[in-house]
């Protein structure tokens, strides 16, 4: 029972810390911005190299949003207990990295990576008590992931929402009891701490459904095209580039970085610095104007310079950003389009189809955007939004994103013992007298490719080896 109390409590002082701690970076950035101009050239690729070398170096496990990881982890049904993706380690590098990416301007949030912190957060307590077998463990993180989103927007439906429909996807839904009291006891300490808020504020749009057809068709059709283009592209970089390229990017991440940082850093300077950090003062700015606020090309460079953080593995989320490129997306929407419905309704509608897209959860993007705007009235538009933009975006990429992403951080032992079962097949055949073949073509590869593996996806083997590197039998206390 001190469980179920102790951790929901700790996880909600996490969010509201992660809140006020982003809230604080931004400002800095925008200090930063604003007294050095075009040195944003120079501290972007260095800061996005540095950020890349520590997280690998320091902190493996943290690279990219940290939803993936916590839901490798809720997919692994051994009952070992293991600190390669959920541990205190992995909270104190969240935090750090978090820190040091929005300082410099990254495009990232802390929603993600609340999930993995939250997450982690309960899986210190596995183990213990009665909480020992696998179907715990997973209870545990499915509870710890739902209440880290809800605890950082303040919306307790949409955490129990993402857990139901993002989450356990491709898990049994057993923990409603426990996931729901965590949730509420997370949500209730940031209703403490922060007060009874709304994330964006209430906006009461009111929009009839028949004589706006139009603009919810246009709204889904952009929010689910630009949704799963962002998905395709993130799950095929670096594997469907061209062989050279992606030698390049695999052998040198940091490198690799470093180039997205320096076509940030263009971005940022291009926009004035709205494209940097989270993108909450930007949205808010849209929503509370009549007419289109921003540069038009702002949605879409919102959307490129996410990408780059994604593509490189910058650690940090993707929620806040993806509502912000929403917002871009929808400004740019009333730039072309201003009489199609009223400025405000645009923005959010875009909003929830853009989250879609990119999810592929159409049930949480609709009910976390009703959530973080008071949009009731918004309520039947959103949701044929959010449904059509799922469907265009399953036409542009039919995988879904988190769970694509999250088969970069699971370990198959099978096809681990089967690899190498062949290599040694191939020296017995070696030692006959035999060619040696590559190890690579056994396994279906191209000669010569041996380890080039994706910088995310070689971050994701040293996690899912760190347990292994520390000489800890299994089931060993973790960190």
């Amino acid at each position: 029972m001190v469980t179920w109390i102790l951790a929901p409590l700790l996880i909600g002082i996490a969010g509201v810390s992660m809140a006020n701690i982003s809230r604080i970076c931004y400002e800095v950035n925008q200090w930063i911005s604003s007294h050095l101009g075009w040195g944003a050239i120079v501290y972007m690729p260095v800061g996005y190299a540095l950020l890349i070398f520590v997280s690998r170096r320091f902190f493996p496990g943290t690279q990219g949003s940290g939803i993936p990881q916590a839901i490798a982890v809720l997919e692994d049904h051994d009952g070992t207990k293991k600190s390669n993706l959920l541990s205190v380690r992995i909270v104190i590098g969240r935090i750090l990295l978090l820190i040091g990416g929005l300082v410099i301007g990254a495009s990232i949030g802390h929603e993600g990576p609340m999930v993995q912190i939250g997450g982690s957060i309960m899986h210190i307590f596995f183990g213990y008590g009665t909480l020992k077998r696998a179907e715990h463990r997973q209870m545990l993180v499915l509870a710890g992931g739902a209440a880290g989103i809800a605890a950082t927007f303040n919306t307790p439906i949409g955490g129990i929402m993402f857990a139901m429909e993002e989450m356990a996807k491709k898990y049994v839904y057993r923990g409603h009891n426990q996931t729901i009291f965590t949730v509420l006891l997370s949500g209730l300490v940031s209703l403490v701490i922060m007060g009874n808020y709304t994330y964006f504020g209430k906006y009461h749009i009111e929009l009839d459904f028949v004589t706006h057809v139009p603009a919810i068709l246009v709204c889904g059709a952009v929010g689910g095209v630009f949704g799963g283009v962002f998905s395709l592209l993130a799950q095929k970089t670096p594997d469907g580039l061209p062989e050279r390229l992606r030698r390049m990017l695999t052998h040198h991440p940091m490198a690799f970085a470093a180039v997205c940082g320096l076509a940030m850093a263009g971005l940022s300077l291009a926009t004035d610095g709205l494209v940097n950090g989270t993108g909450y003062v930007p949205t808010k700015m849209a929503l509370e104007s009549d007419a289109a606020t921003h540069v038009w090309f702002y949605g879409p460079a919102k959307f490129a310079g996410t990408l780059l953080s994604a593509l490189c593995g910058l650690p940090g989320g993707l929620f806040a950003p993806t509502l912000a490129v929403g917002g871009g997306l929808g400004d740019m929407v009333s730039h072309v389009l201003p009489d199609i419905a009223p400025h405000r309704a645009l923005i959010i509608l875009v909003m929830v189809a853009y989250l879609s897209g990119l999810t592929q959860s159409p049930l949480t993007a609709f009910v976390i955007s009703v959530e973080i705007t008071g949009s009731y009235e918004l309520l039947l538009p959103m949701i044929a939004v959010s449904l059509i933009a799922n469907s265009v975006s399953k036409v542009v990429c039919p995988t879904s994103f988190y769970h694509k992403l999250a088969l970069r951080f699971e370990k198959h032992p099978v096809t681990e013992h089967k690899k190498e079962k062949g290599k040694q097949k191939d020296r017995k055949t070696a030692d006959a007298g035999e060619p040696l073949a590559d190890a690579n073509q056994s396994e279906g590869k191209p000669a010569g490719d041996a380890g080039k593996d994706s910088p995310m996806q070689e971050q994701a083997a040293e996690a899912v080896n760190d347990t292994g590197r520390t000489g800890k039998p299994p089931g060993s206390p973790s960190s």
